[in-house]
Order: structure tokens, then sequence, then C-alpha cells
């Protein structure tokens, strides 16, 4: 199934080695680079300038300030989109950095796990953002580089290879990369066939994750003096059974896939209003952490949630309540606004499609040992394979368990790797015929 042969594969770790000190230098170029969501503007024209210099065909920014770059092939086929976020979250207590700058993009020889959460030892960038996504941005990029110099030697390559540095991925709305693919693409003639993102997968090949869905459910009372709390109906006491059933009959109850693990509920954020010591409040505030597996939906979740409210509505004619799922406006640093619900669908793709069927055969034509695994957290492959159902993979140098930490860093020698391992999959994923492009289900 793999159309690597022995002289490519060797042409490829050539390139490898020539492009590998300017890859990292990049990406600790980036990780000295603050873009915390909506202050992406710098980073994005790093990127930019960093494709035309390694002759990318072309590069854009779109009108949220998504960043684009076209490698195209010798011969027609598909495109393949190979996807990084370009934002990070807060570095927090810089005291729990353990002596390194959150941007200083220090590099050095540092005890970091290995591919299977075991101690080892290896060179590592330090920083915010190097595990999400910054190194691994930094490697897609140079992909993309890599195919040219491949091109230049004569090599045939099908299709088109598409790098998209995505805005506002953390806050979980998807509006870069809904605002990319719904309206961007379209605009500029293009299309994909399939992604590849680069979101923490320690050089596993990544195949879904559980759905996340954030709901806010309000309960009302009544106001009254703290004097005389008789004369009202506290809000916070009757939320206190509906708080109990989410967790002692609703959590429970929910399903579990063998692959992404049980779908859960948690109660994270508890609010009150009018807020202040001497009235009793009128409204308590809930907001749920809601994470889905495939067939569950926002409408389903918030269903069970409305099941529980009726039911102790009709026990209680003092109870009143409602959810609804939340949203927010998200401004991107190019002054483009929109109001977005907190939904995220979950997705899954089966080991035996042919999109991944192909990518394993590539890293092992390359000499990689492929392992599979799924994401804890969500990722803008929700759209991609959640909502369009194209083709989806994670496959990337970094590792799960340093994002959002105050241990972020990333491998060199796992971005060199990773390296390899993206151009082998882009090559023989785009030589695939229509089968590995077939509409993922589940």
């Amino acid at each position: 199934m793999s159309v690597l042969d022995e002289s490519m594969i060797s042409a490829i770790k050539e390139i490898t080695d020539e492009l590998y000190p300017n890859m990292v230098a990049f990406g600790q170029k980036l990780v000295q680079t603050p873009s915390i969501s909506g202050s992406e503007g710098k980073l994005a024209d790093l990127d930019l300038a960093e494709m035309e210099k390694l002759g990318y065909d072309e590069v854009f920014r779109d009108t949220h300030g998504n960043v684009v770059g076209l490698v195209k092939g010798t011969e027609p086929g598909p495109t393949i989109m190979y996807n990084s976020h370009m934002d990070h979250v807060s570095p927090g207590d810089i005291t729990n950095w353990q002596g390194y700058d959150p941007y200083g993009g220090q590099i050095d020889v540092c005890q970091v796990d290995n591919q299977d959460k075991q101690p080892d030892e290896a060179e590592c960038i330090h920083g915010r953002g190097a595990s999400d996504v910054k190194c691994g941005e930094a490697v897609q990029i140079y992909t993309g580089g890599l195919l040219v110099k491949l091109r230049e030697k004569g090599y045939p390559i099908k299709g088109t290879f598409m790098f998209t540095g995505v805005v506002q991925e953390e806050p979980a709305e998807m509006v870069g990369m809904l605002h990319l693919v719904d309206k961007t693409l379209p605009e500029k003639g293009l299309s994909y066939d399939a992604m590849v993102s680069s979101e923490a997968t320690s050089l596993k090949v990544y195949c879904g994750h559980r759905g996340r869905v954030e709901m806010l459910i309000t309960v009302y009372g009544r106001t009254s003096h703290g004097s005389a709390p008789w004369l009202g109906i506290n809000a916070i006491y009757k939320a206190l059974p509906l708080i109990t059933r989410i967790k002692d009959e609703l959590y429970p109850s929910l399903p579990t896939d063998s692959d992404l693990g049980q779908a859960s509920v948690s109660l994270n954020i508890i609010e009150c209003s009018p807020g202040a010591l001497s009235i009793v409040p009128d409204r308590c505030m809930l907001s749920l952490d809601r994470r889905t597996l495939p067939g569950e939906t926002a409408a389903s979740a918030m269903a069970q949630i409305q099941e529980i409210i009726d039911n102790l509505a009709a026990k209680d004619p003092e109870f009143k309540a409602d959810v609804v799922v939340k949203s927010a406006v998200e401004t991107s640093y190019t002054g483009l606004s929109y109001e977005a619900a907190k939904d995220m669908n979950p997705w899954k793709i089966s080991i035996e499609h042919g999109f991944v069927r192909a990518a394993a055969a590539a890293l092992e034509s390359a000499g990689q040992t492929v392992n599979y695994g799924y994401w804890d957290f969500g990722t803008d492959a929700s759209k991609t394979c959640g909502i369009d159902r194209k083709p989806t993979i994670g496959y990337s140098p970094m590792q799960e368990q340093y994002a959002h930490t105050p241990y972020d860093k990333c491998r060199t020698d796992f971005m060199k790797t990773a390296l390899v391992g993206n151009a082998a999959i882009y090559i023989n994923t785009a030589a695939q015929g229509p089968e590995a492009f077939a509409k993922v289900e589940w």
C-alpha cells in the first residue's frame, strides 16, 4: 500500500538532515513569540515569512487572520491539509516553571518522557506552546519545504500540500477553523480531502476524541432579605437536588466507547445572583462541561438535563430552571468577531479506514513503529471529521501530558522523526485512490 521506495525514503531523510537545524530554530522562535488567543498576528507573520522562504507556491492570510500555504505536486491528486493552531493558553504562575522562561524557548538536555510516558532524557525546547502546538507547527511548515526540495530533485508528487495555521482554537469554539473551511477556502476556489492535525500525539497516529458541550443551567428563586430567608426562595438550595442527580444518576449512566472511554459531565463553575451577603439569591448558574461520544449531540446532552429539570419541577412547584448551550463572542486580531456556540463534535476514524492505513504504511516504510491513540482533550478536528466527515488523523512530535502545564516542552529528536513521518504520510496518502478519502462513518 506504500508508494515510497528506498530512493524516496533516502531522499526524505537526506533533506530532513539538511532542514533540521533551521526547523528547530524556527520552532524556538515560535515559542519565543507570545500568541495568546486573539493576539496571533506576529506569529502569523512568522509563519507566512517562513513558508515564503521555504519556497511554497502560494501563501496568504484570510480576513480572520488564519494563514494558508500551498505546495503543488507534479501530478493531479487530492489536497491534504496539515493543520496547526497558532494560539496558546496563558503561562500561568511564572514561579511554577522550574526556572524556565515561558517565552524563552530555551533548548537543553533534560528529563522527559519517551513515547510510552516512561522517564527518558533528550534535548527539548521549553516554553509555553512548545507542546501545544508550536513545535508541531514548525514541523508541518517544514514538511511543505521538504516537499518543495523533493520536487526540485525530480521526484513525482501528487496533489496539493496545504498548511493551515488557524486562530483561536484554545477557546474551543473553532471560530478560526470554521471561518477557514466554510468561507476562506470556497472563496479561494480551494477545498481539502483529508486532514493531519499537529496536536500532540507522541509520534503515534491519533484517531479521534470525545466532543465537548458547555451548558449553562440557570435555577430560579426569589429574593428576600438575608435576615428573613423564609420570605424568599433560595436558588442555591433549589439547585442542590439538581446537582445531586447530575452527579449520582446522570454521570454513571452515560455511555462508553471502546476507544474514547466514557462520556462525562463535570460541574465546574457555580455562581449566584445578586451575589450579596444580605440578599437571598434569585438565580444560581451552573456551568457544565459535558464530553460526548460519537452518536451524541449537544441537543441530546441538553435533553438529558431537561428531563431532570422537568422531573424536579413536577415534584416541586417552586423549582424552576432552564438549560442552554453557552456561547461566546470571539474577536480575532484582525478585528473580525463571531458569536459561537461552545459545542465541539466528537469523532473517530477506524484504523481500517483507507487514509489511516495509508498513513500507517507510510510510517512503516520510513522505519517508524506505528502505534495508535486518542486524545483526552478536544481539537479543531471536530470540524474536519466531526462535522465535515473528512478523513482526519493526528501525528506530531509533541506529548499530550505537557500541554497547558508549566513543564511545557518538546523533544527535538521527535521533531526530526516527525518531519520524515509527515512527508512520508503526505506522499503515500496523496497517491491513494478514492477509498482513502471516503466519508468517515461511525
